[in-house]
């Protein structure tokens, strides 16, 4: 994949984010979904998936096909 221009990114906090900075954002862009971890903020890297693969792993989540018990 291309490198991914996040400089206009609205990043949203995960709701489920830690107090102990454990913390993930997701930008929403035209073309890819971003992810970053807020303890590098801006001088880190950031994962880029299509929408589709994005919807994929929010159902999947959803229906705790993670969930390790």
């Amino acid at each position: 994949m291309n490198k991914v221009d996040v400089s206009d990114a609205k990043w949203v906090k995960s709701s489920r984010s830690e107090a102990n900075g454990q913390c993930v954002e997701v930008a929403h862009l035209d073309s890819v979904v971003a992810l970053r971890d807020t303890k590098h903020g801006e001088a880190g890297p950031v994962l880029a998936v299509t929408h589709a693969e994005w919807g994929a792993f929010v159902r999947a989540a959803r229906d705790s096909m993670f969930d390790p018990r």
